[in-house]
């Protein structure tokens, strides 16, 4: 058994990390605005066989990112705007390390640049829901990924020193696209025009300070001795207009209470198994076994230890240890264990003290964590037999399910399972494509939603949920051990390549988002690209980068 600290094998990745082990971020604290200053150590690459040079980045870099980020929201909320930076002299980021990705395998690949996505993705959504603003200051050249950060902030502003440039150099210099968002967000978020956004996207020298602000790829611009200042004033005026409270006390982040075993990964509120020869994993969420604090103060006294926090935290985790480090575990089965009623007792709290901070951001990490399950390219099975408590919060598992199996007991109806909606599943965790799970299961059927309230807060058997379309199929008990083996079974049987491709058309119906667009159509196409040997095979442009020999790319269009 291991702890964060020990990892039970040469390379295991772990999603945690803490201020004082940072090796590429400087983040320091001056009221009412934080700063993530970059400054990447060259030699400390979660992988060996290559340097960060330029600030470049790896996963290790953006684990920091995004622990660092959870810091601000949960350690210091009085923060209302972050500035994001870099502690390098001329360089501020030179994005995704090529000499990373030109040696990794694809799921590698692919999983570094979900992650990421999933990072900037939730600077926009605490930026959205929860007044916490970006400023990216661009203080040296800013390519590709390095850019895509910088996209993500609410405001770019970028020192005009005649030779600092922002570009998205991907498609020209490596063959492949800038795939955590930065095409989506030319066009989509910053309206960059669309002819200037292909010629910014093809040309490698990037796009310089007047011209940048004229397309506007950047807010602003500023001379060398003029540049501190401006920062200062965009920061100081996003902070003011953000809603957050300036005496809000922060509560300290421990480490996760996990172990790590042959058979899984183990939490106080979560707990994995898995079934290798099955090629499954079981995600298992206890309820609060204890009564859980309803007042402001008792909660932050509780800090990270309150069950929902807790519980996102240690989901979050999970969820992404086993995208990185298993693989070949194809199936997840969702289940839950506990009293329904507790669960529902915390959502009232929850809904009650929304406007608390730690309470606001709380049900932010439950929503992110909730969306990082969405968009994790894994069958999602939801099994509701004895014991399970679907209920409000716990319900949203089950609602992200691509097939939920509850049991019926036809001769015994009481003694069956249930599952209860909260008035949580109509609008505290929307799903990336803007709407609630319900509302994206009833795509096109608002009245069907609606009627649903009606049914809040009661217990619905087998029967009942069978019948208000909220679970898949109902096996009785005499056929249920079955149904459950053929159907996990089969799932396990199909192709794992069609299966990704398949889930992800059909888990987000209707209108596309930013986030749909990057994370259903960019990154399926990142993920092509990555096969293809225009820019992986042996003479591919990621592979040769660097080495003085031009890539030989097969002409034809497909």
């Amino acid at each position: 058994m291991v702890t964060v600290d020990a990892p039970a094998e040469p390379g295991l990745v772990i999603f945690e990390t803490a201020p004082e082990r940072y090796r590429h971020w400087r983040l320091s604290v001056e009221g009412r605005v934080a700063t993530l200053a970059l400054d990447v150590d060259e030699d400390a690459g979660i992988r060996p066989g290559y340097k960060l040079k330029l600030n470049s980045y790896d996963l290790g870099v953006d684990i920091e990112f995004h622990d660092a980020l959870n810091r601000i929201r949960f350690e210091h909320p009085q923060v209302a705007c972050v500035v994001v930076t870099s502690a390098k002299d001329r360089s501020f980021c030179a994005g995704a390390n090529i000499y990373m990705l030109g040696t990794s395998s694809h799921h590698w690949k692919v999983n570094f640049c979900k992650f990421t996505n999933e990072t900037r993705n939730g600077m926009e959504d605490s930026s959205r829901h929860d007044g916490l603003r970006f400023v990216a200051a661009i203080n040296g050249a800013c390519a590709g990924g390095g850019y895509e950060i910088a996209l993500a902030c609410d405001e770019i502003l970028m020192v005009d020193d005649r030779s600092t440039a922002v570009s998205l150099p991907e498609v020209p210099l490596l063959g492949v696209l800038p795939g955590t968002g930065g095409l989506t967000r030319v066009l989509d978020k910053r309206k960059v025009r669309r002819d200037l956004a292909d010629l910014f996207c093809t040309n490698a020298d990037g796009v310089r300070a007047e011209r940048a602000k004229a397309w506007k790829l950047v807010d602003d611009v500023a001379p060398p001795s003029e540049f501190a200042a401006l920062v200062r004033e965009h920061a100081a005026a996003l902070a003011a207009s953000s809603p957050r409270s300036a005496d809000a006390q922060g509560i300290a982040l421990q480490p996760l209470a996990r172990s790590i075993d042959e058979h899984g990964y183990h939490y106080s509120t979560v707990d994995v198994t898995f079934e290798r020869a099955a090629r499954r994993a079981t995600i298992t969420v206890r309820a609060p076994g204890q009564p859980q604090p309803d007042a402001a103060d008792a909660i932050v006294a509780a800090g990270d230890a309150w069950w929902p926090l807790a519980l996102g935290r240690e989901l979050d985790d999970a969820i992404l240890m086993l995208r990185t480090n298993e693989p070949e575990l194809g199936l997840i089965v969702l289940r839950t264990q506990g009293d329904a009623a507790a669960v529902l007792a915390v959502d009232r709290t929850l809904l009650a003290l929304r406007e608390h901070w730690l309470v606001r951001e709380t049900i932010a990490f439950l929503r992110r964590t909730l969306a990082r399950l969405d968009v994790t390219s894994r069958s999602l099975y939801a099994v509701i037999d004895h014991g399970s408590c679907f209920a409000g919060t716990l319900l949203e598992l089950a609602l992200a399910a691509d097939r939920t199996f509850m049991l019926a007991l036809p001769d015994d109806v009481e003694a069956g399972p249930a599952i209860v909606l909260g008035e949580a599943n109509f609008g505290a965790y929307p799903v990336v494509n803007g709407r609630t799970r319900l509302q994206t299961r009833f795509d096109g059927e608002p009245a069907t939603v609606e009627r649903l309230r009606d049914r809040l807060g009661r217990r619905l058997d087998a029967q009942a949920a069978l019948d208000a379309g909220l679970i898949t199929v109902a096996p009785d008990d005499l056929d249920w051990d079955d149904e459950i083996r053929l159907a996990l079974e089969e799932r396990a049987s199909l192709s794992p390549d069609a299966l990704s491709a398949m889930e992800a058309n059909l888990r987000f119906p209707g209108d596309e988002t930013l986030e749909t667009k990057i994370f259903g159509r960019l990154s399926a196409w990142q993920n092509w690209v990555f096969y293809r040997p225009n820019s992986t095979g042996e003479r591919g442009a990621l592979k040769l980068f660097g080495s003085g020999t031009k890539p030989l790319f097969d002409q034809e269009r497909v």
